[in-house]
């Protein structure tokens, strides 16, 4: 037997966040600290019976640390030399647990990732999507006894409906199912299917090729102006929250975090922060006088750099990402979207102006799908573009 104790707390603490390579690391004794691809950390001790190689699981890194794992490990081989051989991991954990369930073998894979989420935004998007999509089919079945018609009962119904949500959710039971496999809850010998290569490419579309079958609802450009009339006759924090992400055709989340610090009043300009992006990169945005006029209508109160621009109920707080919709129910109008008006815009630009497609693109914080082209671009173009936000602008509110 190899010398016990081989791997170190720090790297142990490394695997626990995440951030360990993908591998079979040996802390001696035959005990295995295991990192699937998915970063998913488990303990297994080998073992020899009957002249037989064995293997037993020991428990997710996420809920057994390293000490933990040697003193179960120590118990193990106390057991075998007197011949007492563990219980299968299967065996144990219905006798203990009943099973594990797919919920709670989601919860337990998100909180041994947490570390890795780049933002608590992220981590909540993992969370709802499987609570809105696989919960309700998955949820309450055992991870070891769910099968291929599991994994298509549930994207059946929504992957032409809503494709990349769809592909997120089959990515995330993917992931979870083979967290359940790596802590021993789940089958070794049994292949994932949720997995996509080889398997449900066979029986689903690309999702690269499956068309959209709903959209953002846009307001026809023309009707914009006679609409943005009636919007500066709506009274309140959400009213001026949706005129301002029109004019600077950006999303609910962008407007809703923006604070006083992220305006520079002099050159005109709103610094949106990497973290409320959905491209997750900076995006500074050129702001008409129209736009500049609601900000500091906002600032009457003050200019404190941490508040909220467009205050919700609560002190402190910004506007429920409601808040919008809210206004366009208000005015009968809830055929719209907030998002939509993000299209009216391109459709204005596009069809109506001379402004190069590239900037348009850059406007709306669009990543250019040509790389070649990405690359000669890589500036902002501010220039070019505070002229077509000026131009729009000019054209909503005629």
């Amino acid at each position: 037997m190899r010398a016990l104790n081989r791997l170190s707390a720090s790297f142990v603490d490394k695997a626990r966040r995440g951030k360990a390579a993908p591998g079979r690391y040996p802390d001696g004794g035959l005990l295995y600290l295991n990192v699937s691809d998915t970063g998913a950390a488990s303990w297994t001790l080998k073992y020899e019976r009957d002249k037989k190689r064995r293997e037993v699981g020991l428990g997710p890194l996420a809920e057994v640390g390293l000490t933990a794992a040697r003193d179960k490990a120590a118990g193990v081989r106390s057991g075998l030399r007197n011949g007492i051989a563990p219980l299968p991991a299967r065996v144990r954990l219905h006798t203990a647990a009943q099973g594990l369930t797919f919920a709670q073998a989601a919860a337990a894979h998100i909180k041994s990732r947490a570390a890795e989420f780049k933002n608590a935004k992220h981590l909540a998007q993992w969370t709802s999507t499987l609570e809105q999509y696989a919960f309700p089919t998955l949820g309450g079945v055992d991870v070891n006894d769910i099968e291929t018609p599991h994994i298509l009962a549930v994207l059946n119904p929504i992957w032409t409906k809503v494709p990349e949500t769809a592909s997120r959710v089959r990515g995330r039971i993917e992931s979870v199912l083979a967290y359940a496999t790596a802590a021993g809850y789940r089958n070794a010998d049994k292949p994932n299917p949720a997995r996509w290569k080889g398997h449900l490419a066979a029986m689903l579309a690309k999702p690269s090729k499956v068309k959209r079958v709903e959209h953002h609802a846009a307001l026809p450009y023309a009707d914009l102006p006679a609409f943005m009339k009636k919007l500066r006759a709506e009274v309140g924090m959400g009213a001026e929250a949706l005129q301002f992400a029109i004019l600077t055709a950006t999303r609910t989340g962008e407007v809703i975090g923006a604070k006083f610090g992220e305006i520079d009043f002099q050159a005109k300009t709103w610094t949106i922060p990497a973290g409320r992006m959905k491209a997750s990169k900076e995006h500074r945005v050129p702001l008409s006088d129209a736009a500049l006029a609601i900000i500091e209508k906002m600032s009457a109160a003050g200019r404190d750099d941490d508040a909220y621009i467009f205050t919700g109920m609560r002190a402190g707080h910004p506007l429920s990402n409601m808040s919008l919709l809210a206004v366009l129910k208000r005015m009968k109008r809830s055929d719209l979207t907030t998002h939509g008006f993000r299209s009216t815009f391109r459709d204005w630009a596009g069809e109506t102006t001379a402004h190069p497609r590239e900037v348009i693109e850059h406007a709306l914080a669009h990543r250019l799908k040509d790389k070649a082209e990405a690359a000669y671009q890589r500036g902002t173009l501010m220039a070019k573009r505070k002229a077509l936000m000026d131009d729009w602008a000019k054209f909503i509110q005629h």
